[in-house]
């Protein structure tokens, strides 16, 4: 990565915190090989209250790496509007002025962007990955798995109906949205599956908010990796 620094003022070349930080970055990038398409400049900081460096870097690192199509998978590039083709399905998506995707003749994607402004900067990255998680999406899928914990707790699916008993004086009845499909395993195991990455998520973050889990004995509804931070319960006291 080369770096470019750019000349101080004279009422901060002498401080500590320019000559330190400047050193630091120097000897830690001194052994990279020099790449000038990932520049980072280095700005004085002229009047900063807090006595910090400002760094801007040129482009985004997410947003400026490519996407690869694979095979089976058809893209359709119209101006703004993007669609995806796979075996698991089609998904769309209409990207906003500040961002032009272009496609090469191996059919790579890049997504760059058309102006040089802060909101630009922030849809960058953002649809760089949403375009990823399309390709992704139709050709390998996502999924999420829950694990229900609680004495009496059960799902059951019937067609589009997810059912399930959480401890309530009524069983909690869930419609399962179009593109999505959940399977059950053992009538506590849920495994939540669709091409569309956001979609699959939110679902799940729906089953979940039902019955979040508890700190103290871990009864609810969580995420298959997710760690529970537990609590220490009530000590009675000491005779």
């Amino acid at each position: 990565m080369d770096i470019t620094i750019s000349p101080p003022c004279r009422s901060c070349y002498h401080t500590k915190n320019y000559r330190s930080y400047v050193a630091s970055l120097r000897s830690g990038f001194a052994g990279e090989s020099l790449n000038t398409s990932n520049m980072l400049e280095v700005q004085c900081p002229v009047q900063s209250r807090d006595g910090y460096l400002r760094i801007e870097c040129k482009e985004s690192r997410i947003g400026k790496a490519p996407i690869g199509v694979p095979q089976g998978v058809t893209v359709v590039l119209d101006g703004q509007s993007l669609a995806v083709k796979g075996p698991l399905g089609e998904l769309a998506q209409t990207y906003p002025r500040e961002v032009k995707l272009t496609q090469d003749e191996k059919g790579v994607i890049t997504v760059a962007r058309a102006l040089d402004t802060r909101r630009a900067r922030q849809m960058h990255g953002l649809f760089r990955t949403l375009t990823d998680n399309m390709v992704v999406g139709v050709s390998k899928g996502f999924e999420k798995k829950l694990q229900l914990i609680g004495v009496g707790y059960r799902a059951s699916i019937d067609k589009k109906e997810l059912t399930l008993n959480l401890g309530f004086s009524h069983p909690v009845r869930l419609t399962v949205p179009e593109g999505i499909t959940v399977k059950v395993e053992e009538n506590t195991r849920l495994t939540i599956s669709g091409k569309d990455k956001c979609a699959v998520g939110d679902f799940s973050a729906t089953i979940r908010s039902w019955r979040p889990p508890e700190p103290y004995k871990g009864k609810g509804i969580k995420y298959a990796d997710e760690v529970i931070r537990r609590k220490e319960g009530k000590v009675g006291k000491k005779k």
